[in-house]
């Protein structure tokens, strides 16, 4: 009796249908989203670009300020147009007395010299109220400064009727 061996399959036949059929869903999963992106995507698309140029349009357009007018460079007072407050900010005795005698002599008016509030200032420099700027620039060129700059924590009431403010530093 001589049989004849028949292979028998080693692999059951649920697992090839279990095996089909992940595949088959994962390709339905895969055309399903991509379905989805084409019919909603564009519609989306389209309602955040409305919404981006809405904006866009209600936005207020920023434009440049105009330039200021042009500051006058020609002092328009003359010297003794001009009051000028003396502060030492060195503090060395005298010398807001000594430079206010000085500017005297050039013909400014002097409103007062007295000590400023700190005595460490670096260097001398001016300082000028709104509209004096031309006349503070002379006041610096008659002295050898460098260094103009509007008016900065003083009130009206301490500059004694002054339109220039001369800081004395070392």
């Amino acid at each position: 009796m001589d049989q004849i061996l028949q292979p028998v399959e080693v692999a059951n036949p649920w697992r090839r249908a279990a095996v089909l059929a992940a595949a088959l869903a994962a390709l339905e999963l895969v055309g399903l989203v991509l379905l989805s992106l084409v019919l909603l995507g564009k519609p989306l698309v389209h309602s955040l670009h409305h919404a981006a140029v809405q904006t866009a349009r209600s936005a207020p357009v920023a434009r440049p300020a105009p330039p200021p007018p042009p500051v006058p460079q020609v002092a328009r007072r003359t010297r003794a147009q001009t009051s000028v407050l003396v502060l030492n900010g060195n503090g060395r005795a005298g010398a807001a007395g000594d430079e206010a005698q000085r500017l005297q002599v050039l013909g400014y008016r002097i409103g007062a010299a007295r000590n400023a509030e700190l005595s460490d200032y670096a260097a001398s420099f001016v300082m000028f109220r709104p509209g004096y700027r031309p006349e503070a620039v002379r006041l610096a060129h008659d002295l050898g400064l460098r260094l103009v700059t509007p008016l900065d924590g003083l009130i009206p009431s301490q500059l004694h009727g002054s339109q220039l403010v001369l800081i004395l530093g070392t």
